[in-house]
C-alpha cells in the first residue's frame, strides 16, 4: 500500500464514532492513537520530528554528551587514573491545552448529497486542520504573540532565535549556494560527520526560489551575476543540488540537496516576515538546518471530543481539547538563517 494510500486509509477511520458520541467524553487509547497517526501523517515537520506520546501532562528526556578526544595511547601494566566524563541533562516537555470547535446544522445533514458520511467527513477534515495548526504552532509559536493560537507556546523559530547558531542574511541576501554553504559552516564540524542526516528547512517560496535561481545559466557559482566562473547548472552545480535518486530523503523532501543535504518543504515556515536590517523592504524567510529529530514533540495519549445536540439551534457542536509540547533537544546542532530574501513575484 502506498502512502498515500494509508493516510486515506487512516482518514477513513477517523469517523463520528471515533471522535464521539451523544454524551462526549475521552477517546480510548487505540482510538486516541489512531487520531494522532493521522494527524501525523498529515505533517511532514510531525513525521520528520521526534514525537513523543506523553502519559502526563510534565515529561523530561534524559540527554547524554560527552567531551571530545576521550581516549588515549594506552601504557602497559599503567592505568592513568583519568575516566572520561558523562553529562546528564534533562530535555523538558511541559503541555498546554488547545481547542477545537466546529458545527454543524442538521440541515447540512439532511440536504447535502454525501449523506450520513458527510458528518464523518468533517470529522477528518477536522484532523487535517489540526495538523496545519499544530505545524503552525510548533514553528511559529510565540508566548508574546496576540494570536490566540501562536501564543500557547514557543515555537522553534523563537527557541532558536534565542538558543541556536543565528546567521544573519544582512542586507535581505536571496537564497543561493552561498546562504546554504555559511549555515553548513556554521554548525561545529563534529555534526558534519552526519551530513546526510542533517536536513534543511524551509517554505515553499523559498524552494521556489532556490529552483528559480540556481537553475538560472547566467547566475554563477557563488551565487552572482558576475564574470568569472562556472555556471550553476554546469555539471558541478547539478551534482550539488540535484538528488541522483529523486525526492529520497524523508516526507516533505524536494530533490533539491545544496552540498548534499537535503532540503524539506515545509509549508507553514514564515516567508513574509519584515527583515530586522536597515532600509528592509519586502519579505523575508527563515532557513533551519538541523537534524529533524532535533525537533521534540510531545503530544498527550488524552485527546478529548465532545458532540452535543443543541436543540435550540437545531445544530451538533463538537470541541476537542489536546495537549501538546516541544522543545529542541540539542541547540548545539541547529542553524537559523534569517533576513532571506524572496524574489519578487
Amino acid at each position: 500500500m502506498s502512502t498515500q494510500e494509508e493516510i486515506l486509509a487512516k482518514a477513513n477511520e477517523v469517523t463520528t464514532s471515533v471522535v464521539g458520541n451523544a454524551s462526549g467524553g475521552i477517546l480510548k487509547p487505540a482510538q486516541a492513537n489512531r487520531f494522532i497517526d493521522f494527524v501525523v501523517d498529515q505533517s511532514a515537520l510531525l513525521q520528520s520530528s521526534r514525537v513523543v506520546r506523553m502519559r502526563t501532562p510534565q515529561m523530561e528526556i534524559d540527554k547524554l554528551s560527552i567531551g571530545t578526544r576521550i581516549m588515549a595511547k594506552a601504557t602497559e601494566a599503567s592505568d592513568t587514573g583519568a575516566n572520561a566524563a558523562v553529562t546528564f541533562t534533562k530535555v523538558s516537555l511541559t503541555t498546554v491545552k488547545l481547542r477545537l470547535d466546529w458545527e454543524i446544522s442538521t440541515e447540512s445533514l439532511e440536504d447535502n448529497i454525501a449523506g450520513d458520511s458527510l458528518e464523518d467527513h468533517l470529522a477528518s477534515v477536522m484532523a487535517r486542520q489540526t495538523a496545519n495548526d499544530l505545524d503552525d504552532l510548533f514553528i511559529n509559536g510565540d508566548t508574546a504573540s496576540s494570536n490566540a493560537l501562536l501564543k500557547s507556546l514557543d515555537g522553534f523559530v523563537k527557541l532558536a532565535l534565542a538558543n541556536g547558531y543565528v546567521l544573519d542574511c544582512e542586507g535581505g541576501t536571496p537564497i543561493s549556494r552561498s546562504v546554504y554553504d555559511r549555515s553548513l559552516r556554521k554548525i561545529p564540524s563534529k555534526y558534519l560527520q552526519r551530513r546526510n542526516d542533517l536536513r534543511f528547512m524551509c517554505g515553499p517560496q523559498l524552494v521556489q526560489d532556490t529552483i528559480y535561481h540556481l537553475g538560472d545559466p547566467s547566475v554563477k557559482v557563488d551565487g552572482n551575476v558576475a564574470s568569472g566562473g562556472s555556471p550553476v547548472n554546469s555539471d558541478i552545480g547539478g551534482r550539488y543540488f540535484e538528488g541522483a535518486g529523486g525526492a529520497n530523503g524523508g516526507p516533505g523532501d524536494t530533490g533539491l540537496r545544496p552540498f548534499g543535504t537535503p532540503v524539506l518543504e515545509v509549508p507553514l515556515m514564515p516567508e513574509t516576515v519584515a527583515g530586522d536590517y536597515s532600509g528592509a523592504a519586502g519579505d523575508h524567510g527563515y532557513l533551519i538546518m538541523t537534524f529533524p529529530q532535533n525537533h521534540i514533540i510531545g503530544i498527550q495519549r488524552e485527546i478529548v471530543v465532545y458532540r452535543e445536540f443543541k436543540p435550540k439551534k437545531d445544530t451538533i457542536e463538537y470541541t476537542q481539547f489536546t495537549r501538546v509540547a516541544s522543545n529542541v533537544e540539542n541547540f548545539d546542532a541547529y542553524v537559523l538563517t534569517k533576513n532571506v530574501k524572496r524574489r519578487a513575484a
